[in-house]
């Protein structure tokens, strides 16, 4: 085999194996098997997209994660993750998608060969990929052991960022700001909304400053109208029209690391209600990202954010963010600290958040969003420089004049590359 292709140090998996182990102990578990591909990819460096069927990894006290999967999946282990052929094990595929046995009866006869047939083992049981099934069969194949629920064990080792982490971060972010004033500038009445998401797909891939894109764990929301009062529906043929809003949820990927920006665009004069909501909304991330500093707490983040809100008269019972890093489809989210009333989680630095206050009314939808870092002092520190308001182009009027006068850039586009002077990466 040619030389691995490793995402990080050998010292950040060591660090990330070791928090892992230190969680496992708290709960007094001999094992844990990890299932979910983000955490695989976390601790192994393993990326493949082979998480429609079962694979996962076996996580003790005193052995190198082992990579369990679909045998033609096994060479990806090679080329991806930091381990040695020695904790390779895959499972032939007359265990795929078959009537008569289950992958689980495999893994089970591997954690028995291991010594962990009466172990107390942990499972990630709710979550995308481990299913039903699973549990059952496993539960059924080691009836001497202890099946205990794990679920997000790992996914909160991952919380606090590293620093070659939050360089991942940064590259994406130049990507996500590209994609969402790609977005905006292109955004003209009688656009089909399938070509405009084609033209966002190619500034994801071709990524910025340098650094490629990766494909994102969500697709592009892009809803118009009063399709856009619904947080989570896509595109069609359809073309943008005169009179009404898009909002862009995207996000900027590089090497799996996520950073999800939305911005919100109107063709023609906004209603007078959508600029009330637009002033409160930004008046309440600005307050977020004050009041979100190491030592409080998650929910002071969306407390602050409500205030200008409730002023407005605008109620949001909605959780307002979530912790944003390393994903995989179906979801960029980490799936560990909400941005809510009730989330006493404490901000530490090196935390990051996609900071997420949507408003959707019966008539439209408007998406202000930041993704933020926690930082050692001091509030939040925005990935991202674009401006904080709902972008509106008045209708188009024709113009005579030759191409060669009329200005080659997008208003949008000198703002955003001003303010990435200040930011640079």
């Amino acid at each position: 085999m040619t030389q691995k292709s490793i995402s990080f140090s050998p010292a950040e998996y060591r660090r990330r194996l070791m928090l892992t182990r230190a969680a496992m102990a708290e709960l007094d578990l001999d094992a844990v098997f990890v299932e979910d591909p983000s955490n695989m990819a976390w601790l192994t460096g393993y990326d493949g997209w082979s998480f429609y069927v079962h694979q996962g990894l076996i996580i003790t006290h005193d052995t190198d994660p082992v990579w369990w999967g679909r045998n033609m999946d096994a060479n990806g282990a090679r080329r991806t993750a930091w381990i040695g052929e020695d904790v390779i094990r895959p499972y032939g595929d007359e265990y795929v998608q078959s009537t008569s046995r289950h992958p689980m009866q495999h893994l089970a006869a591997l954690l028995k060969e291991m010594g962990y047939e009466t172990a107390r083992i942990g499972v990630e049981m709710e979550n995308y990929y481990f299913s039903a099934k699973a549990y059952t069969t496993l539960l059924a194949e080691l009836p001497q052991a202890e099946i205990v629920d794990a679920t997000a064990l790992v996914n909160w080792q991952r919380a606090v960022k590293s620093d070659e982490e939050l360089i991942f971060m940064h590259r994406a972010a130049r990507i996500a700001e590209k994609m969402v004033l790609g977005a905006i500038d292109r955004s003209e009445a009688g656009v089909k909304k399938n070509e405009l998401v084609a033209d966002i797909y190619h500034d994801a891939l071709t990524g910025a400053d340098g650094h490629w894109g990766d494909y994102p764990a969500i697709v592009p929301m892009c809803p118009s109208g009063a399709d856009a009062s619904a947080a989570h529906l896509t595109w069609n043929g359809a073309e943008l029209k005169s009179g009404e809003c898009t909002f862009f949820e995207l996000a900027g990927v590089y090497r799996r690391y996520h950073m999800p920006l939305s911005r919100t665009v109107f063709l023609g004069t906004p209603p007078e209600d959508m600029k009330r909501a637009e002033a409160a909304l930004v008046e309440g991330l600005e307050a977020g990202i004050d009041a979100a500093r190491a030592g409080n707490v998650a929910g002071d983040i969306a407390r602050a954010l409500a205030g200008p809100l409730e002023r407005a008269g605008i109620e949001r019972g909605a959780r307002c963010g979530y912790s944003i890093g390393l994903s995989y489809p179906p979801d960029w989210g980490e799936r560990t600290i909400s941005l809510r009333d009730e989330d006493e989680t404490e901000l530490l630095p090196g935390m990051t958040f996609h900071f997420m206050p949507g408003l959707w009314t019966p008539e439209w939808g408007l998406e202000i969003t930041e993704p933020m870092l926690i930082t050692q002092s001091g509030p939040a520190k925005p990935f991202c420089n674009l401006p904080r308001q709902l972008f509106v182009k008045p209708d188009r009027i024709p113009t005579m004049l030759p191409m060669d006068h009329r200005d080659p850039i997008p208003a949008a586009a000198l703002a955003a590359q001003e303010l990435s002077k200040e930011n640079p990466i």
